[in-house]
């Protein structure tokens, strides 16, 4: 559902009662949970129950499940995911009631009025990165406000109400939500064409990159990785506009460059040199170079703020992750169980390289649920490519978000493209055929790996049941 940003956005202190449709995902959840800390009342409804809701129950926040007018009650204000249908009942009964009525990214800026945002965006790494500044903001002596696309292992939240003015948000560009929160400072991980059912095209795509940064204030900063040719334009573009940029990268024109990268099972090592002076050791508990990347992007971002170094790299050690990248569901007879968000080419084959790093002498056994149909339709083959990376293959068919089905465009686009002898490569038509085909598959020493961005969270639990004789 398309709901137009208006033009002025009111504080969240301002909003009266808000009552939140589609609360259940990472996004409209961590707007709720901020403003339910700040005292503001809050309700909401999602389709189904999600890790996000018991958190926000125990904030006294009412969480229906399903969908109906009777739900909106005395709101004042409704935010709404993207997700939502046309004819969603309670937007329905909103516009009929006149009541104010925000897209998610206007609920979020509504939030950090009042804050100097910190915004991190980028096609890829987008909620690791804005854990790992968290995190390392953290240990540095700051108490931010925070918003991630995922739940971070050392908090438990996915937001929270922090007491500095400081407000670290992931910056979503795949509805153009990014451009709302003109930020104090950003990071770029990387500019790769994605989201095309909103863009159009790539050049459209990076265009809305280049819109971000403009959106910058020009007293603040942009943080770029060099290493990414997307992002290493973006840099060159802002820079001949006026604004400051710090680059980060194993790129010799680098403003903080890595040096000595070492990929070791699940722990990454690097050294850091700023305009030629060494910097000392990086040491992060998360496996694979993206994920160093995104370490050292955020650290770029801390000091220059002017935090500690110190402080800084011991947050950045600390930190073990953000729920559904590369995230550990368990071990049964030898065989760990990993899950991942990771939806597109480029993310498939990141996590496939950190997965195999983690399998040491294992076999790395994949399942692959594509998401969304227009993303599978245009890259489609190149998922099946990616994912040629694994030993043993389990492709499902598309998850479907936003868009309505094509019979055209199923998983089996995917799985015709793997580049794998056909023993190795199986097409599952549910989640719990997927499970026990990764079951059927693995053995001890594998690493089992699930990759997308939709339903597929749950099919690791399934498999490590299967395994323990569940």
């Amino acid at each position: 559902m398309r709901i137009p940003v208006p033009d002025e956005i009111l504080p969240a202190a301002e909003l009266g009662r808000v009552h939140c449709v589609g609360i259940g995902g990472a996004g409209i959840s961590a707007i709720a949970r901020i403003m339910a800390a700040r005292g503001l009342t809050v309700t909401g409804s999602d389709d189904h129950e999600t890790p996000f809701l018991p958190s926000l129950r125990e904030l006294g926040v009412t969480c229906h499940l399903g969908y109906d007018a009777t739900h909106v009650g005395d709101a004042d204000t409704l935010v709404v995911t993207t997700a939502a249908r046309d004819d969603n009942p309670e937007v329905l009964e909103a516009q009929r009631r006149g009541l104010r009525i925000l897209p998610r990214s206007a609920g979020l800026a509504a939030v950090m009025a009042g804050s100097r945002v910190l915004a991190v965006a980028g096609t890829h790494g987008k909620t690791t990165t804005t854990g790992l500044l968290t995190s390392a903001l953290l240990a540095a002596g700051v108490d931010p406000s925070y918003a991630v696309g995922g739940v971070l292992t050392a908090t438990g939240r996915n937001a929270d109400a922090g007491t500095d003015d400081l407000f670290v948000a992931e910056a979503d560009e795949s509805d153009g939500a990014f451009l709302v929160y003109r930020p104090y400072a950003a990071i770029v991980t990387n500019v790769e064409a994605d989201h095309l059912d909103n863009w159009g095209t790539e050049e459209a795509y990076h265009r809305a990159f280049e819109d971000f940064a403009d959106t910058v204030d020009r007293s603040g900063f942009l943080v770029c990785v060099l290493d990414d040719p997307g992002a290493a334009q973006l840099a060159r573009q802002a820079r001949a506009q006026g604004l400051e940029v710090v680059t980060v990268g194993e790129s010799a024109d680098a403003d903080l460059r890595i040096h000595d990268l070492v990929l070791d099972g699940s722990t990454s090592t690097c050294r850091l040199t700023r305009a030629g002076a060494d910097l000392g050791e990086l040491r992060l508990r998360i496996p694979g170079r993206h994920y160093v990347l995104d370490a050292v992007a955020a650290l770029a971002m801390g000091l220059r703020l002017g935090c500690d170094l110190g402080a800084l790299v011991e947050g950045l050690g600390r930190f073990t992750g953000t729920g559904r990248r590369m995230e550990l569901k368990g071990e049964v007879a030898g065989i760990r169980v990993y899950d991942s968000y990771a939806h597109h080419p480029v993310e498939i084959r990141g996590d496939l390289e950190a997965a195999r790093a983690l399998a040491g002498e294992g076999r790395v056994v994949a399942a692959f649920q594509p998401h969304l149909v227009s993303r599978t339709r245009i890259f489609g083959e190149a998922m099946g490519v990616a994912l040629g990376a694994a030993d043993e293959v389990v492709v499902l068919d598309v998850y479907v978000a936003r868009e309505d089905p094509d019979p055209g465009v199923t998983g089996h686009l995917v799985a015709d493209a793997v580049p794998l002898p056909a023993e190795h490569v199986t097409y599952a038509d549910s989640l719990p055929a997927a499970a026990r085909a990764l079951a059927e598959r693995a053995r001890p020493g594998d690493l089992v790996i699930t990759l997308g961005a939709g339903d597929i969270t749950g099919v690791g639990p399934q498999v490590l049941d299967l395994l323990g004789g569940a």
